[in-house]
């Protein structure tokens, strides 16, 4: 009884952390670097937020893959030709 308690509390919480993610891109921005800063020392979460990006969240993958490819055009040309 106590555990179906604790678990739509829990829900409870979450979706109004959600909702205010949803209503403040400053705060999901926010939130956001929190979670890179979190993973980035982790090799092992690197891989499995990868992972859940390629699988889950096709779009923001194709602009990330599509932003690696626009910073490495501009790598490979000179910068007397517009590359930095």
């Amino acid at each position: 009884m106590k555990t179906e308690k604790l678990k739509q509390k829990s829900n409870i919480n979450l979706e109004s952390f959600y909702q205010a993610l949803e209503d403040d891109p400053k705060l999901l921005e926010e939130a956001l670097e929190i979670l890179l800063g979190m993973v980035n020392f982790e090799p092992k979460s690197i891989k499995k937020l990868a992972l859940f990006i390629k699988e889950d969240s096709r779009n923001l993958y194709n602009e990330i893959a599509e932003l690696s490819k626009s910073n490495q055009d501009k790598g490979n040309t000179p910068s007397c030709c517009g590359g930095n």
